[in-house]
């Protein structure tokens, strides 16, 4: 080196801040009740409907829609989930009479999915056991200090993983 201004690079990278034992037992213990949520909630809905938990949630979607329907894409970001996955569910329900497309008279390539009478019927018929489902593996297990703290942990997460901005990797986009 000649010595004229150059300098040499010697930050070293950053440890990553790695987890302490007590994060690590949350995080875990988080991931597992999390992971056997839903399968209790699937195998629930499975048994009595003949359905997944994320078709479940697309139908309660229409069914609290003005008119039980959304756009396609309003149906995916309220899902939060991909316009593919979010397809090939929808098929699922109409081919069950649960749900149907219409064309967007406003917009030739936009679609809504609406609720059927036969979709708002196995609602009725689910929702019953389906809340039973949620009280018995969440709600009767905490106590009302508890479920207040779960709500507010959980709205905090939300509210920090919320995509926001122009370029946030929004699924529904994908």
């Amino acid at each position: 080196m000649d010595g004229m201004g150059a300098t040499e690079d010697t930050t070293e990278p950053r440890e990553p801040r790695w987890l302490s034992d007590g994060e690590q037992r949350v995080w875990r213990s988080y991931l597992h009740a999390t992971t056997l949520l839903e399968d209790h909630l699937d195998r629930q809905l499975q048994r009595d409907a003949g359905m997944p938990h994320v078709y479940y949630g697309l139908l309660v979607q229409l069914s609290q829609a003005p008119r039980r329907r959304l756009r396609m894409t309003e149906l995916a970001k309220s899902a939060k989930i991909t316009r593919s996955r979010l397809s090939h569910a929808v098929a699922r329900l109409e081919k069950n009479g649960w749900v149907r497309r219409e064309e967007c008279p406003s917009d030739k390539r936009g679609q809504f999915a609406q609720l059927t009478d036969e979709g708002m019927e196995v609602l009725r018929r689910t929702a019953p056991g389906h809340v039973a489902a949620v009280r018995q593996a969440m709600f009767d297990r905490l106590s009302p200090e508890q479920v207040e703290q779960l709500g507010t942990i959980m709205r905090v997460m939300a509210e920090a993983l919320e995509p926001a901005g122009p370029d946030a990797d929004l699924p529904w986009l994908r």
